[in-house]
């Protein structure tokens, strides 16, 4: 055998090495790359599937839900076409189900109340949650423009109604201690938190609220007496849980002016 021909032989198992060596790490970057986005996806799945569950149910209106349901809903096709070892069907079949449902208007959540600082911190950084996750779908071109700044612009007048919850629920057990004061306080704050979103109806309705309520607390201090009208009291509580959910004002609220 020549040496010209020996050259070539060892040339051409070298070639041959190459070849396999980066054939090889081309498929184990092709590995990572399929199980980071698995994992990428997953992670967007349960995000989702999280603050769905924990948000409190009054928060979560129609846009919101569907946001997050179609947060689920994409995450599951795309690991169903990255054939991922999840029971990504099975999630997809749960999350179709649900996003009829929630089109129906036949997804009802249990409201939670407010009525710790703990509680309030704990909704409020769901919430700084499902800020980021809007803003990341608009990024990642899931929603326009319009829909995100809609929707973000709600989200941040509900972070300022889970501070203005806690105060009306201190500002309901002074009553009920007949603290009038520490009561009329309690309500100043709510209000002051929600005039940070005096550019949503339903804010300012509230606001209206409160300041009736405060009045009307004040002139008892004044008078000197210790007991509030409950049939009032009962009133503009009722006006406070409910008002997220007329439909009235819903109608009338413009979020993208």
């Amino acid at each position: 055998m020549s040496t010209t021909t020996i050259v070539f032989i060892l040339a051409a198992v070298v070639t041959a090495s190459i070849v396999i060596i980066v054939i090889a790490q081309m498929r184990e970057r092709a590995r990572i790359e399929r199980a980071r986005k698995i994992t990428a996806h997953e992670n967007a799945y349960n995000r989702a599937h999280r603050l769905l569950a924990e948000i409190p149910g009054q928060y979560l209106n129609t846009d919101l839900k569907l946001i997050l349901v179609n947060q689920m809903e994409y995450a599951c096709r795309q690991l169903g076409g990255l054939k991922s070892d999840l029971p990504v069907q099975r999630w997809l079949e749960s999350t179709l189900r649900l996003k009829h449902q929630v089109l129906e208007n036949e997804d009802h959540r249990k409201p939670v109340k407010i009525d710790s600082p703990e509680r309030a911190s704990q909704v409020k950084e769901l919430l700084q949650n499902l800020f980021n996750l809007i803003e990341s779908t608009h990024k990642s071109g899931q929603i326009d423009s319009a829909t995100a700044k809609k929707n973000l612009k709600y989200v941040l007048f509900l972070v300022h109604k889970t501070h203005a919850d806690l105060h009306v629920f201190q500002a309901r057990d002074f009553v009920k201690q007949n603290q009038i004061r520490k009561a009329i306080h309690a309500y100043h704050l709510a209000s002051t938190e929600l005039g940070k979103s005096r550019d949503n109806p339903r804010a300012l309705r509230a606001i209206k609220s409160f300041r009736t309520r405060i009045k009307e607390l004040e002139s008892l201090n004044a008078e000197g007496k210790e007991t509030a009208n409950s049939e009032l009291q009962a009133k503009l509580d009722r006006e406070w849980d409910n008002f997220l959910h007329d439909n009235e004002w819903k109608k009338r609220a413009d979020y993208d002016s």
